[in-house]
């Protein structure tokens, strides 16, 4: 039923004279009738297709990161020095020795000479160069000094097994006051360890939650279910499509993250209006064609704003994010999918011992006088209305109070400087600050181009420039490649590769010391390296991100419009929410960027900001559809806004509440995930989710709505004329 024929802030629209009693069932009741009529083959059908997905799957995956940045200086540099070789190998570990007593000691020669001779004969090693050979590989005071072992695949390839031999076999020379460790990046895995104990603690918080709300196991463990099987099989899809399209290894991780939450709350939607239809005394039959008749409209919406933010991530260009995104939306549509045709089938499987237990459970609730469900909610929505503008004052400053740390967010990747204490990664990376200064770490790769001339000679010219460069602790070069036309210079920076002193440094290279250089040397310089490539990424993702922004929420403030006829309160969602997201993000800099209840600090992944953005817009338009839509339906049914507003957090206050904690809860699992972004992520999400859920939809929203009233529902009338008509409700 749509708003109004001729809209006008005055009044709901009238029902139409002659109505039938009943409108005919739309898409969403036909499925629901007929999932529930023939639920054994529905239930058959999910199974197959859980099956024969993982049975398609069964040649595992081929995940892969894409963090290539065309028309970037560093991808630039980076292109230019993979084209000047014609031998391709891959990455590489360094084996980094601690003697106090100094590494030259014959018998330390020794132990570490045979040492490395038989890493060079394990598996994945190509080549293995002694610091022995090099005196640049040992440190001034001699104490510390490393090896560095080339491997013939990339870190991202390299198997856990092996790098665990080889650390064994490196550490089998400690003794006697040497200490052994292994960096690189196929070593920062040993640091993260394997991930699948937080998903596991969210979804048995969820259940906990979910049998405290419905009171029986059978009835709290459906939307698990229906979650399971939606985010398995889609699981199952991505495994399989890896083979295909550019997937990172964090994608599945981020599917179960959001489609376990939006699993769980979708099919929650559904069951509690299923279950208030069952008190009412409907049949379950009936019960569930109207709870997706409604509830199950709602949830088709929700999702489908869900899908539109992530498709947005798209538009960013950025490698592997976009196959990230396409997966996490896959995962939504497919959780969508068993909400509307599992659940009502799982729905008819159970239906008569539910109509039982909850129509029972009403009856005793009658018989001992306690107050009507929804009650404490009308409380709380008649106190807002009291001081609504107050309320809002209050809410908004707070959140933005929260938010506010989200101005200093410094973008980057995390290294070895952030894996855990003790880990072996982490040990290396502090004795090679130790001994080589902070900026060994994370060296600047300057790559210099003589236009078809030899190189040599600017490079040369380069590296002493730089040397007497403030910023810059050391400058080597330079360093041939197989092109004459082509060579490097080592740029080690006095600063950490995550300090700003690093970021300033790689500006001022490019936008004034290698230009000058140009000028006399007339050769092209390009900064490259791991450094100055998070730096070009973090300004790559700043720069479209206002593109991203303006897709993102002008679709979704045209959805709602057509959803709810009304100007105001696309406005009042799209502000909200970015509020929500604001307070996340400002939540994420407290912690991690400066460290609060013991986090070591760093910088925030550069990409999380707009995959938070998407996801975060998205589920906080869940919540505002949900609520709003009962409100709307309040609106139609009684003609008065306050009563609307009060009726609405009434139905739907427990609902919002009970999705949000689940949310809150399988998000917040992820701080227990060994990976940082992942930790990163679903502290965000849960800090959102809970601001959203708790402070928006239960406090600013009912006081918004309270000060618009009537407004609430006007719709220009040049507008009335071109806003399709859609049917949120039948009722």
């Amino acid at each position: 039923m749509s708003l109004t024929e001729k809209q006008t802030p005055s009044a709901p629209p009238p029902p139409a004279p002659g109505a039938p009693a009943a409108a005919r069932p739309g898409v969403f009741a036909r499925v629901a009738a007929f999932s529930h009529r023939r639920r054994r083959l529905a239930l058959l059908l999910w199974v197959a297709v859980l099956i024969g997905v993982w049975g398609g799957a069964s040649a595992g995956a081929d995940y892969r990161e894409d963090y290539s940045l065309p028309g970037t200086e560093s991808q630039a540099a980076a292109d230019l020095l993979a084209g000047s070789s014609k031998q391709q190998t891959g990455d590489s570990l360094q084996v980094v020795l601690h003697d106090r007593a100094g590494l030259d000691q014959a018998a330390t020669r020794e132990k570490v000479g045979a040492m490395l001779a038989e890493v060079a004969e394990l598996p994945k090693v190509a080549q293995v160069r002694s610091l022995y050979d090099d005196e640049s590989a040992v440190a001034p005071d001699g104490r510390i000094g490393y090896a560095t072992v080339v491997l013939d695949v990339s870190a991202q390839e390299m198997p856990r097994a092996d790098t665990e031999r080889i650390l064994e076999t490196v550490q089998q020379v400690e003794g006697d006051g040497l200490q052994a460790e292994l960096g690189g990046g196929a070593a920062r895995k040993l640091a993260t360890g394997e991930g699948g104990m937080a998903e596991m603690v969210g979804l048995v918080a969820a259940l906990v939650i979910l049998v405290f709300m419905f009171g029986t196991l059978i009835a709290a463990g459906l939307p698990i279910i229906t979650a399971l099987f939606a985010v398995g099989s889609t699981l199952a899809i991505i495994v399989v499509a890896s083979h295909f399209l550019t997937i990172a290894d964090y994608t599945p991780y981020v599917m179960m993250l959001v489609g376990l939450g939006v699993g769980i709350d979708y099919a929650l939607l559904i069951f509690a209006r299923y279950r208030s239809e069952l008190v009412a005394g409907r049949s379950s039959a009936d019960a569930t064609v109207t709870a997706l008749d409604s509830a199950g409209r709602t949830a088709f919406f929700a999702g489908t704003t869900v899908i539109l933010a992530l498709l947005g991530l798209v538009v960013l260009g950025l490698g592997s994010l976009q196959g990230m995104a396409l997966s996490v939306a896959l995962t939504v549509l497919v959780t969508l999918i068993a909400s509307l045709t599992l659940l009502p089938a799982l729905l008819g499987i159970f239906g008569a011992r539910f109509a039982r237990q909850f129509t029972a459970r009403a009856a005793k609730r009658t018989e001992k006088g306690k107050a009507e469900p929804g009650t404490q909610w009308r409380k709380l929505a008649t106190g807002v209305q009291r001081r609504p503008l107050a309320v809002l004052l209050v809410a908004v400053i707070a959140l933005g109070a929260l938010a506010f740390p989200a101005l200093s967010l410094r973008l980057g990747f995390t290294d070895a400087a952030n894996d855990k204490a003790g880990s072996t990664s982490r040990e290396a990376y502090d004795l090679l600050s130790q001994g080589f200064g902070p900026g060994f770490n994370g060296p600047l790769v300057v790559v210099v181009d003589g236009k078809g001339k030899q190189a040599a000679g600017p490079a040369g010219d380069l590296s002493r420039v730089l040397n007497d460069t403030p910023g810059i602790a050391a400058a080597t070069g330079p360093l041939p490649t197989e092109s004459a036309s082509v060579a490097t210079v080592m740029v080690f920076p006095d600063s950490s590769p995550q300090d700003k002193a690093t970021s300033d440094l790689v500006g001022d290279l490019r936008g004034d010391v290698l230009p000058k250089v140009s000028e006399s040397t007339n050769a092209d310089y390009l900064v490259g390296g791991a450094t100055a490539a998070s730096e070009d990424y973090s300004s790559k993702v700043a720069d479209r991100m206002p593109v991203f922004m303006t897709i993102v929420v002008g679709l979704s403030l045209i959805l709602l419009m057509v959803m709810f006829r009304s100007v105001l309160i696309p406005l009042k969602a799209a502000l909200l929410n970015l509020l929500s997201i604001g307070a996340a993000l400002g939540a994420i800099s407290l912690v991690f960027q400066h460290g609060m209840f013991g986090i070591e600090p760093g910088p925030i992944e550069a990409y999380l900001p707009v995959v938070i953005f998407a996801i975060v817009f998205g589920l906080s338009m869940d919540y505002e559809i949900f609520l709003v839509s009962r409100i709307q339906e309040e609106w139609r049914r009684t003609g008065d806004p306050e009563v609307a507003v009060r009726e609405g957090l009434g139905h739907t206050g427990s609902v919002i509440i009970t999705a949000g904690a689940i949310m809150v809860v399988v998000f917040g699992s992820f701080m227990m995930s060994p990976e940082r972004m992942l930790q990163q992520m679903g502290f965000g999400m849960a800090v959102a989710i809970f601001v959203d859920a708790l402070i928006i939809r239960c406090l600013i929203v009912p006081a918004a709505m309270q000060l618009m009233g009537r407004r609430a529902w006007w719709l220009p009338a040049p507008l009335l004329k071109v806003v399709p008509r859609m049917e949120l409700e039948k009722h």
